[in-house]
Formats: C-alpha cells, structure tokens, sequence
C-alpha cells in the first residue's frame, strides 16, 4: 500500500506523515510512505489545501492533520 503525504513539507505536513506511518504499523499494514513536496504533482491531484493524504493514488483527506485513528480507517476499508 502507498501512502503519500502531500504538503510542502511544513510542521502539519511531518506531522501527518508521523500518524500515517503510525497508524500502518499498528494496523499491520504492509506500506510505502511517499512525501510530495513538488507543488506541481500536488495541483495533479486537485488539491488546494495542504497538508492532504493520498492511498494508492486516492486522495482521502485535504487541509487538517488526521489522527492516527482517522488515517487506520482509511487504511482497513475496502
């Protein structure tokens, strides 16, 4: 599974990624965590507010930091 964080790399931006990659070891996720700092590839997933989490291409969530809890909901459903 690919996780990608999209933000310029600001203090929400680490922060979002610490909970992603938190939140894939306690679900027991196997997974890839990409950070997209590029404000060019950000504009390609339409997004205006950062930072925004994308699994497996899809965007999830735009312009707030998930908690941990958030982010394993989106990671275990199908």
């Amino acid at each position: 599974m690919k996780i990608q964080i999209l933000g310029p790399g600001c203090p929400k931006c680490v922060k979002l990624a610490e909970n992603a990659e938190k939140a894939a070891k306690e679900a027991g996720i196997e997974f890839q965590i990409e950070k997209i700092t590029d404000v060019k590839k950000i504009s390609e997933f339409g997004i205006m507010v950062t930072p925004a989490l994308a699994i497996d291409g899809e965007v999830k969530s735009t312009g707030k930091v998930l908690s941990v809890e958030e982010i394993k909901k989106y990671l275990t459903e199908k």
